[in-house]
């Protein structure tokens, strides 16, 4: 079968094993921008945390004037109570819907391509046809059968663990669980077992260092002296990573580090848009704090709530 194990690529890496950059972003903040650059805050993070990633591209071309008229509108749904200032926590909130959104959008539309019979369930079957389409295991090439059925049996695995009422469908909330299981702390655990799989090479339940070393800087692309973030990253490993210092990494060390819990970016985000804005430091944003510092949440021609103005008032 022609063009087989390029396929068995494409398919693998949208729906099978975690991702290269093993460490999961924060679940609510989907953004491809780093948080700091070097010790400074980087304000198109605060931009796409706040507002969404995708939307961020849509009011690039708006004046100053048009992005302060644009979020005093968007201030009264970040105003939950609507009393005229918006706290610490509805900052909170207002992240978490964006982010969630941002995610819902994505299950949605990949539902849409998944549910064949279209009756808003997803079966295994179903599942199975619309990923792999004719591929079967015995019609693939013998030096990919493997793979293929490895690919399948995670697959299989995830779909029953994210079927929660074991039905043998998927709703679009157990879908999510299947996409992102990183956001769902029933499914986290599997993520670490497939990071697992992935790593220990040798099946002994361990992640060794020259296993971690392995998977990131694999021997095909190894050349010369070892480059600097190598090192570092055996470090890294040493003192942080395999915590009871046994030379490997048992799930509990893998977890905390492909899915950190010590840093809740979340909070972090709301307290520093609220203590850079709140100018009369009542703890609270008014209307007008916020408008001031509209560069701070939407940034000068880069505002990026357009889909968030969209929508219609009672839904938030």
């Amino acid at each position: 079968m022609k063009g087989f194990g390029l396929v068995l690529l494409m398919v693998a890496g949208c729906f099978c094993g975690p991702p290269k950059e093993r460490v999961l972003k924060e679940p609510e903040i989907l953004t491809d921008e780093k948080h700091f650059e070097g010790e400074e805050h980087n304000p198109e993070y605060d931009h796409e945390a706040f507002l969404g990633k995708e939307e961020a591209r849509e009011f690039e071309e708006l004046s100053p004037e048009e992005s302060k008229e644009r979020l005093g509108k968007l201030f009264d749904k970040v105003d939950k109570d609507h009393d005229g200032s918006v706290t610490e926590e509805e900052l909170k909130e207002w992240i978490h819907y964006t982010q969630n959104r941002y995610i819902l959008k994505d299950v949605e539309k990949q539902m849409t391509q998944t549910d064949l019979n279209k009756d808003g369930l997803i079966d295994w079957k179903e599942y199975k046809q619309a990923t792999y389409g004719f591929m079967e295991e015995d019609t693939a090439p013998n030096e990919d059968k493997e793979q293929f059925a490895n690919m399948l049996s995670r697959d299989e695995r995830r779909f029953k663990k994210a079927d929660s009422d074991s039905d043998g469908k998927m709703t679009v909330q157990e879908f999510s669980a299947f996409l992102h299981p990183e956001n769902h702390n029933e499914m986290k655990m599997l993520v670490v077992e497939e990071t697992l799989e992935d790593i220990d090479k040798d099946k002994d339940g361990f992640i060794s260092l020259e296993e971690y070393i392995g998977d990131l800087y694999p021997e095909s692309e190894r050349s010369g002296e070892e480059p600097e973030w190598v090192t570092n990253e055996k470090k890294q490993f040493n003192e942080f990573r395999d915590k009871n210092h046994d030379g490997k990494m048992d799930k509990d060390e893998i977890r905390d580090w492909i899915l950190p819990e010590d840093y809740d970016h979340v909070s972090s985000e709301a307290k520093h848009l609220l203590m850079e804005s709140d100018v009369d430091k009542d703890m609270k944003i008014t209307k007008q704090e916020m408008v001031d510092k509209y560069d701070l949440f939407v940034g000068s021609q880069a505002t990026d709530f357009g889909e968030a103005l969209k929508v219609p008032h009672d839904e938030f």
